[in-house]
């Protein structure tokens, strides 16, 4: 039995890197304190990359 390789794209460390940023994105966001508009998307943001996070966790490692 062959053992398929996944595309390069769809590797799990990358797109794990990715979404740990944007949580770590959304959370300046939340805090900064000098514009309402970006604390209006910092839920958002993070709520994005803790989704993306939890299926980043699903993909393969190699």
């Amino acid at each position: 039995m062959k053992s398929r390789k996944s595309p390069r794209w769809l590797r799990r460390a990358p797109w794990e890197r990715g979404t740990a940023t944007l949580i770590g994105l959304g959370l300046v966001m939340l805090m900064q304190p000098w514009s309402i508009e970006v604390y209006s998307y910092a839920f958002t943001v993070l709520l994005a990359g803790v989704i993306g996070y939890s299926i980043a966790g699903k993909l393969p490692e190699h």
